[in-house]
Parts: structure tokens; sequence; C-alpha cells
């Protein structure tokens, strides 16, 4: 165990944030490339494609969030 400062909860759901759509864009590659490449696909959707993803977050604990985060950092 390391005798750093915990981090605080802004710092953990910042870091679970972008675990969660490393993760989900890894996981869904396939299926976001199609709707990328999509002809009615339009630029400006990236940010609402983003954001979309991101609430997926809300499904999981503040507690859940740091026992990931601090798991994902002990497998690094």
């Amino acid at each position: 165990m390391s005798d750093s400062k915990p981090k605080s909860q802004q710092e953990v759901a910042s870091e679970f944030t972008s675990y969660y759509l490393q993760r989900a864009t890894k996981e869904f590659a396939e299926d976001l490339d199609k709707v990328r490449t999509a002809d009615d696909f339009k630029n400006d959707a990236i940010h609402l494609l983003v954001n979309a993803l991101q609430q997926g977050t809300a499904l999981f604990s503040p507690e859940e969030q740091r026992r990931i985060v601090e798991t994902a950092v002990e497998k690094k």
C-alpha cells in the first residue's frame, strides 16, 4: 500500500470518468466506428456521443468508483 495522500472524490471521479471512457470506447470500438462513418454523422455530434458515454458513470456509486480507480492503479 502507498503512503500517499488519499485522492479526493473529485480526483477519483475524474480518473474514473477517464478510465470508464477508455474502457467503453475499447469495448464498443466497432459500433462507434460504424456510427462515426455513417453518412448522416456530423462532426458536431461527437460532443453528444461523448456526453452519452459519460452518463454511464452515473451508474457507479462514489465508493464503487474509488474501488475501481484504486484497482486500476494497482494493475499498472
